[in-house]
């Protein structure tokens, strides 16, 4: 998890961004704070990965305030004044957020966020050592280990049901633990997952071809109450799977 704090001295301003971060499910809020002050306390007081700040704020501003930290965390400025950027890039200011923003570019500067993190974690490597393609998921046998959390998962792609693709995050659904988002593409997944086992039948799905119920009406059934889609795009590709299987007249 990214620890967090939101520093806006509009009560508005604040909420929403307050409600963008409980949307993501790697990022944890610290605190809410109304002013700079506030906020070097809670930094003295609590580990803090990541400052969402505004720049124009009575008293300190949030450039001062982010040129008196020591140790600076991760920094993403919001504001609506676009003549900050070039100063707030010259503070490292991981990114910068021109007010009004919405959710997508909010989880944008989000992932960047937790991609930064993921590399100031990753262990060095020697010039002779060799880079695996992707580390976030290595097959091993039947078993995928899909990074989510800061932690290495272990699934077995046996107990796969279905994959469901969210912006830039996958959940996989399995028969026997929650489902486990992580910051994946489904491309990646096609490339790395049997093709003879698992079929891509939406753009935001994929599917354990042994583990469906039944089919009906364009759409895939798992258990008693999931209903997966199939897109006009993949429908000849599942069709020819389900005519090469199917018995009867």
């Amino acid at each position: 998890m990214i620890r967090c704090i939101a520093i806006d001295d509009e009560p508005l301003a604040l909420t929403q961004i307050t409600g963008y971060i409980g949307k993501v499910p790697f990022l944890q809020l610290v605190k809410a704070c109304s002013n700079a002050l506030e906020a070097l306390e809670v930094i003295s007081s609590n580990p803090v990965d990541l400052i969402f700040a505004d720049i124009s704020m009575p008293d300190l501003n949030g450039m001062d305030f982010v040129k008196s930290l020591i140790k600076k965390p991760l920094i993403i400025f919001t504001t609506a004044y676009s003549e900050y950027a070039v100063e707030g890039f010259r503070v490292d200011a991981l990114d910068y957020l021109l007010k009004p923003f919405g959710y997508g570019d909010f989880l944008k500067a989000a992932n960047k966020a937790l991609r930064q993190m993921e590399l100031m974690k990753a262990p060095a490597t020697s010039p002779t050592q060799q880079v695996p393609r992707d580390e976030s998921i290595q097959p091993e046998n039947s078993n995928l280990y899909i990074k989510a959390d800061y932690k290495m998962i272990r699934i077995d792609m046996n107990k796969i049901l279905y994959i469901e693709s969210q912006n830039e995050y996958v959940r996989i659904f399995t028969e026997d633990q929650k489902p486990v988002m992580s910051l994946l593409s489904m491309k990646l997944l096609e490339e790395r997952l049997p093709s003879d086992r698992f079929m891509r039948v939406h753009r935001s799905y994929m599917v354990n071809l042994s583990k469906i119920t039944a089919v009906a009406n364009n759409r895939i059934i798992f258990g008693k109450d999931v209903y997966i889609p199939v897109g006009n795009q993949y429908k000849d590709k599942f069709t020819l799977y389900l005519e090469t299987h199917f018995l009867g007249k």
